[in-house]
């Protein structure tokens, strides 16, 4: 995510006196690299990837040297990974390439990343000119444009033993992940390291906890059906970028078919991605964990390519 990697930034500048920060700027084929990939290498420390393997090493290498200069115009390097490529070999052979633009950072760089920190969304342009926000750079050899966006929120209502698996892989992805739920003192609640937040709510007023927005997505893992059944009536209709419920098929049919005899609409129930997960023949919470952790990063990641 475009925010955390520049507080990781901002806290090694504030730390080490200069670095020099790799953007994977276009890629095609098979890359590793993907456009948007960034690393940030110091004297003593890295942080994000460009793409990892040998040619991660290498261009890690690459740029502490650069770090002996006292500064540099940015410029980009292209990485084919085939070894027949006359030029440019990454050293990896998984075949496509990718282009990799280089800039140097010092303190000074901190007044641009903090404008880059405060902002809720916009643009960053990477070009030969320069990492600029906002602005129009008049770019004339190369450029990408990387659009700031809010972090993807995911709220897991239940903080049961999956919601806690759940917890623990969406944490190693590109989610802040809230815990709601309406038990106090739960083991499995308390027990959970893995998130941003966690909240003791009545379920009768859960709507109040949730924002709506295209960055939020609802996972209801409550205790049974009728605190499902609840939570449910209070979210149906809400805009938010996903919403799912954990759950058999006989309990959805019968909670879609009072739901309709409530006065709900269709269009709101199919609203709801019941059961939650991708159809992986899961079986043991660990596994529902990775089954909805993929079914979340399938609707994120819908139409990028």
């Amino acid at each position: 995510m475009v925010l955390d990697f520049y507080k990781s930034v901002y806290k090694l500048l504030e730390i080490e006196a200069s670095a020099i920060l790799m953007v994977v700027i276009a890629n095609e084929g098979s890359s590793p690299g993907r456009k948007g990939f960034k690393m940030v290498v110091t004297p003593n420390q890295m942080h994000g990837t460009i793409g990892g393997g040998i040619m991660e090493h290498k261009l890690v290498e690459y740029a502490r040297s650069l770090l002996e200069k006292p500064t540099f115009t940015p410029f980009i390097k292209h990485q084919i990974h085939d070894k027949s490529a006359p030029t440019n070999q990454s050293g990896m052979i998984c075949s496509g390439r990718q282009t990799i633009a280089f800039y140097a950072l010092n303190a000074e760089s901190l007044t641009w990343i903090d404008l880059i920190l405060n902002s809720q969304n916009g643009k960053i342009s990477y070009s030969e000119n320069g990492i600029h926000l906002h602005a129009a750079t008049n770019a004339t050899e190369w450029e990408f444009i990387e659009p700031i966006s809010l972090p993807n929120q995911v709220y897991i209502i239940g903080g049961g033993h999956v919601g806690l698996a759940l917890s623990e892989v969406l944490s190693r992805l590109d989610f802040d992940i809230h815990l709601l739920d309406h038990r106090e003192n739960f083991n499995t609640m308390e027990a959970n390291s893995f998130i941003h937040s966690k909240q003791i709510v009545e379920f009768e007023t859960i709507e109040q906890h949730i924002p709506e927005g295209e960055n939020t997505y609802v996972v209801i893992m409550s205790f049974g059906y009728r605190t499902d059944d609840i939570i449910i009536r209070r979210l149906l209709g809400k805009k938010y970028k996903f919403i799912g419920m954990l759950g058999s098929q006989e309990k959805m049919k019968t909670l879609y078919k009072n739901l309709l005899a409530d006065g709900f609409s269709q269009e709101q129930i199919d609203q709801v991605h019941a059961p939650i997960g991708l159809d992986i023949k899961s079986e043991t919470a660990a596994e529902i964990a990775i089954s909805v952790a993929a079914q979340l990063i399938q609707i994120k990641n819908k139409g990028l390519r």
